[in-house]
């Protein structure tokens, strides 16, 4: 039986965009733009009258703004995920968005190959962030008094009992965007520790990539919260 392709509204308040992001898409077998808005209303109208699986839009829409699009779509579509395709100096916006139930952020600079690859994952009920954006967001969403709380007092309340302190600390730095040498600097170890300490954490956690472990991080709240 052929699986079904993932349903995405497009909203966006330059024709231009709409045109491009489009163009992408139609390309893309496992995918069906089932729509198009041309501002923050017609993007709420259209999400609750077609459910799609996922909305990609603007954050700064026409006659409503991105942020009441989402808070609208939150609370009128249950299965509806939302990807955010906005310039990259609008962090702190990124932080807001993505505690009202935005599951990912694409700068407009984003290679179109990863416009695919972000509705895919998102759809899949994963985070999408870049690498950039993940280390903001750590940041926003954990003060240094629980960064300092998680490092020193072990586990959070959804974290996994596999992980060790030392693989949890590792977790966060990565989070925060440090290299393996800085990390290695940072904790008085060897970069080849800290490189086994990641790949034991990639095999526990089932993640291939310091990205993916970021985003994971951000997911379970491994950084947020003190048991």
């Amino acid at each position: 039986m052929a699986i079904a392709p993932i349903r995405v509204l497009i909203a966006d308040g330059h024709p231009v965009v709409l045109a491009g992001l489009r163009s992408v898409l139609a390309d893309r077998p496992g995918i069906q733009v089932v729509g198009e808005a041309n501002d923050g209303m017609e993007a709420i109208d259209k999400a609750v009258e077609l459910s799609p699986d996922v909305v990609l839009m603007d954050l700064k829409m026409p006659k409503v703004d991105g942020m009441t699009v989402l808070r609208s779509l939150h609370a009128r579509t249950q299965n509806t995920k939302v990807i955010l395709f906005a310039s990259s100096e609008r962090k702190d916006d990124f932080v807001e968005a993505m505690k009202l139930g935005c599951s990912g952020v694409l700068p407009r600079d984003t290679p179109t190959h990863l416009i695919e690859k972000s509705i895919i994952k998102v759809h899949a009920g994963e985070i999408w962030l870049d690498s950039n954006t993940t280390a903001a967001v750590i940041r926003q969403f954990a003060s240094p008094a629980e960064l300092h709380a998680t490092q020193s007092n072990g586990k959070t309340s959804r974290e996994r009992s596999q992980l060790s302190q030392r693989e949890r600390e590792i977790i966060i730095l990565i989070a925060q965007g440090y290299k393996n040498k800085e990390i290695a600097e940072k904790m008085f170890i060897t970069e080849q520790t800290v490189k086994n300490h990641l790949h034991n954490v990639f095999d526990k956690l089932g993640v291939s990539d310091r990205l993916e472990l970021a985003l994971y991080a951000i997911h379970n709240s491994l950084h947020l919260r003190t048991s």
